[in-house]
């Protein structure tokens, strides 16, 4: 099996219980890398093609429903070593399936009265026919081995996650885990194809993004409060994941 993997930070829709957004390519040509975490990752293509479930290359501009479930919700339906796989079907259960989710995206982005009841139900829907149509519990040896690997990056990650804002280091949390720093760092070369320092700053500026955009809080406040020394080092971070400054991206965006 290929090692070519990217991780993607995954943070649930403050509302509900999982992650939705809609993607949009640009200029013809989009590529997203292979990547892992402790989450069922759905695109449902509604404009363009794409070639396989999770790893898009698209020809043409094309709009995506992304839908990432937490693992968590798959939990006493998995099979050995609690792992699953999950295969395209019929016609029938296909259409199904993108059924619920554009009618999840819809009643999400409507935002009508009580609309986090209408979209948590129709997710359970989502839920009961992904388990009972397209979920196959995992019992290739070798792909369990790997995944058990992966899962020892995952509790790590989620503790990141929890303290992304303290001051967590590689060798604290190496020590919290019992590794040495090197196999940790090791393990996030390998595995996430990105550095212990990369993924930490990636977060806070993930964190920092969603607090500029839903408070005032000025660039300072939001810097100390997700971990950065100053606002300085937030802008930089900023400037590096979303191609501008976090004043002019604000600014603008919120018109």
């Amino acid at each position: 099996m290929s090692m070519d993997f990217k991780h993607e930070l995954i943070i649930p829709n403050e509302d509900i219980p999982f992650k939705l957004f809609l993607f949009e390519g640009k200029d013809g040509n989009y590529r997203r890398a292979k990547h892992w975490h402790q989450s069922v990752e759905i695109f449902l293509v509604m404009e363009g093609k794409s070639n396989e479930i999770h790893s898009i290359e698209s020809p043409s501009p094309n709009t995506t429903i992304v839908v990432q479930i937490p693992a968590a919700f798959f939990g006493g339906y998995l099979g050995k070593g609690d792992y699953a796989v999950f295969s395209k079907q019929g016609e029938a259960e296909n259409l199904r399936l993108a059924q619920l989710i554009t009618q999840i995206y819809r009643a999400y982005q409507k935002k009508e009265t009580a609309y986090e009841l209408k979209v948590r139900g129709l997710f359970y829907d989502l839920l009961y026919l992904l388990v009972t149509e397209f979920m196959k519990p995992e019992e290739d040896q070798g792909n369990i081995r790997q995944k058990r690997n992966l899962d020892k990056l995952s509790r790590i990650t989620s503790y990141m996650k929890k303290n992304y804002d303290q001051n967590i280091t590689l060798e604290s949390v190496a020590d919290k885990f019992g590794f040495s720093p090197t196999y940790l760092s090791r393990m996030f070369k390998r595995y996430a194809d990105v550095s212990y320092k990369t993924y930490l700053l990636d977060l806070r500026t993930e964190y920092g993004y969603r607090e500029m955009m839903n408070t005032d809080h000025n660039l300072d406040e939001i810097a100390l409060n997700n971990g950065f020394p100053n606002s300085r080092a937030f802008a930089k971070a900023f400037a590096k994941r979303y191609g501008c400054l976090p004043s002019k991206y604000r600014r603008e965006n919120l018109k």
